[in-house]
């Protein structure tokens, strides 16, 4: 009997641990979870053609800072374009997606490059500092096109703090380069690399730059843990969905009708009148 009773005692105390969950916490958890949904149906609607797949996750973190930017009023509302430089995959691989959110479809699947600080094939190392030659990860919000050393090139602003809000001022932009394209992988069995700018290939840079200037985000992804930890886009919860898509009341919060009950009022036994009103008000 004593061992039953001491079961009984331990199951309701692992019962009641399940249970302590506020309405703020579930709300919380609830929404969470249908910007999940959200993005995830995003995802497979997104037409990659004869291109590479961008890894879910990358995607995921992407459109996350893209949903918050945009509520912040950081984005171009004309533009529905995502740019993603996936730095996790080696600089022989087409690592840069440029995505039109509007149609869900991919632009442009191609290579881009990254800086000689951060690595050779593979970028593992990055810094927001001047003269490092290396790639800052985080969301980028573009600029305006100036003519430069690499011909028509566009500014970038960094949008997170301590991670590339340098970008600016260390002259980090996108331009086309000659070491970005095939010829320079086969020689070298890597890619090109840049002082810090994602260099895309010279042919396609004019119509890429023309594509994504003017207030579009560029995410350069790698799974770097002390980023995650800290991006303020990333970690901050989405409080709002594009309103044009199908999947836009998601985060609307359920309107529950309150529980009602039908007086009657009678005179000289017939019916007189008849009023609802909510329970627990008389």
């Amino acid at each position: 009997m004593k061992k039953v009773i001491v079961c009984m005692m331990a199951y309701l105390i692992v019962a009641f641990s399940f249970t302590g969950v506020s309405a703020d916490e579930a709300g919380t958890i609830n929404n969470e979870v249908k910007v999940e949904t959200y993005i995830s149906n995003i995802y497979r609607q997104i037409d990659f053609g004869n291109g590479d797949h961008l890894a879910y996750e990358a995607f995921n973190k992407a459109y996350h800072g893209y949903l918050n930017l945009k509520t912040a009023g950081k984005i171009c509302t004309d533009k529905e374009i995502l740019s993603v430089c996936d730095f996790s995959l080696p600089s022989t691989a087409n690592r840069l997606w440029i995505i039109d959110l509007k149609q869900k479809k991919v632009l442009y699947n191609t290579y881009v490059a990254h800086g000689q600080g951060s690595g050779d094939d593979f970028a593992t190392s990055f810094s927001n500092r001047e003269n490092s030659h290396q790639s800052s990860l985080g969301f980028y919000i573009t600029g305006e096109t100036y003519q430069g050393e690499h011909g028509t090139s566009l500014r970038l602003a960094g949008q997170d703090q301590g991670f590339n809000d340098n970008a600016f001022d260390r002259g980090i932009v996108v331009h086309g380069a000659a070491y970005v394209c095939d010829n320079f992988v086969c020689s070298n069995s890597r890619l090109g690399r840049s002082w810090g700018c994602p260099a895309v290939p010279a042919a396609l840079s004019l119509p890429i730059i023309n594509t994504i200037k003017d207030g579009t985000c560029l995410f350069i992804y790698y799974p770097d843990t002390k980023y995650f930890s800290t991006t303020y886009w990333v970690n901050k919860k989405v409080a709002y969905l594009p309103e044009n898509d199908m999947y836009a009341s998601l985060l609307q919060p359920e309107i529950k009708k309150p529980k009602t009950r039908v007086i009657q009022y009678i005179t000289n036994g017939k019916v007189d009148s008849v009023k609802t009103i909510p329970i627990g008000r008389m």
